[in-house]
């Protein structure tokens, strides 16, 4: 959610084999780490444990508080920015994502 920065789960579909599977859990970014923090618990919850999150860009924020949440859990990433503004972006950062990739 843009205003509260609260992630918010509008579908899931995950394989029944999971609990045995190897998991690449992907986003094009982690800024506050609510979403990747909240994908994972999901996961976890169907039964995955071999779990590794990769994403392109970071904000230290979100490193840190996705470590924390899930210290098991390797990150990835091909950047660590400056940092996150007010509105949870990462600084320098790239834009939203989403909107790039989409074109919206």
């Amino acid at each position: 959610d843009p205003t509260t920065l609260e992630p918010v789960e509008y579908y899931c579909k995950l394989p029944p084999e999971l609990p045995d599977a190897h998991v690449i859990l992907v986003d094009p970014m982690l800024a506050t780490g609510g979403s990747a923090i909240s994908a994972t618990d999901i996961i976890k919850r169907e039964g995955g444990e071999d779990i590794q999150f990769v994403c392109l860009v970071a904000a230290p924020e979100g490193v840190e508080t996705y470590g924390s949440a899930h210290p098991d859990v390797r990150i990835y990433t091909a950047a660590i920015d400056r940092q996150l503004n007010e509105k949870g972006y990462i600084l320098p950062g790239l834009g939203d994502a989403g909107d790039r990739i989409f074109g919206t």
